[in-house]
């Protein structure tokens, strides 16, 4: 399904941009050396109620994933990359913390993940960050009315592989409006001019992750958490975006 809101959903969707946003802004200055994974998904859980808005994570239960995640936030840490369950794991100095949340909030969703380091941060490890931000920025920009999914695609794809990383194609951004998950898919690289035409009202996750060393995943055994094969780093960066006429629009800055 591929959603086309109006201007005033647009304008609703805004807000639901801001709470994310606010969200990830609190729980990243919480994380500090000895916080707990489940400090943050518990305290994630408490803003959402506070704002009257409604987790998109807790029964979500789609093919890749093993039940409901039952969850508040992602929390993938070191070699997770995606949708890390949170768990009783206290954060260590220099930690590499990934936080990914998606709410609704008058129904309409915005997404949104940042990666920091915790603590003494190693040089390495804020470079492959500094990727991921730039190619989203990439991505933004490409991101113009009349144009193609492609062109966002191949604008973050170049930013990756030119920082010599390799892209693993299984998972990237997607469309957002009343449901979290929505076509179109918008692959971590691909070719400019192909895909879905990009038009006024659409909202899209545009979301580049790496893996230090490898374009290969590998899954937890509690069905959920995606890690690097190789046990290297990772990163991810990701903000929903509105189309307009006027150009691409970020809702969760």
């Amino acid at each position: 399904m591929i959603e086309v809101l109006s201007h005033a959903e647009v304008e609703r969707a805004k807000a639901t941009g801001a709470l994310v946003a606010e969200i990830l802004r609190t729980m990243q200055s919480r994380a500090t050396v000895g916080t707990n994974l489940l400090e943050i998904d518990g305290w994630t859980s408490q803003l959402i109620t506070d704002a009257g808005a409604e987790s998109c994570y807790v029964d979500y239960a789609p093919s890749f994933g093993r039940g409901p995640f039952s969850h508040y936030i992602c929390t993938s840490v070191n070699d997770a990359v995606l949708h890390g369950l949170p768990h009783d794991y206290a954060l260590r100095d220099g930690d590499l913390l990934t936080l990914d949340l998606a709410v609704s909030l008058n129904g309409l969703v915005a997404d949104s993940a940042i990666s920091f380091v915790v603590g003494n941060a190693a040089a390495p490890d804020l470079a492959m960050i500094d990727t991921t931000r730039r190619a989203l920025a990439a991505g933004i920009a490409a991101a113009q009315p009349g144009g193609k999914v492609g062109d966002i695609s191949a604008a973050v794809g170049e930013v990756l592989r030119g920082d010599g990383y390799r892209v693993n194609m299984e998972f990237g951004g997607h469309g957002v409006g009343t449901t979290m998950h929505q076509d179109p898919h918008i692959a971590n690289d691909g070719r400019v001019g192909r895909g879905f035409r990009l038009r006024p009202g659409l909202l899209l996750a545009i979301e580049p992750w790496i893996m230090a060393d490898t374009d290969e995943l590998v899954t937890d055994d509690d069905g959920w958490t995606l890690r690097s094969a190789t046990g290297s780093r990772t990163a991810h960066s990701e903000h929903t975006v509105a189309i307009t006429e006027d150009g691409p629009v970020i809702l969760t800055t």
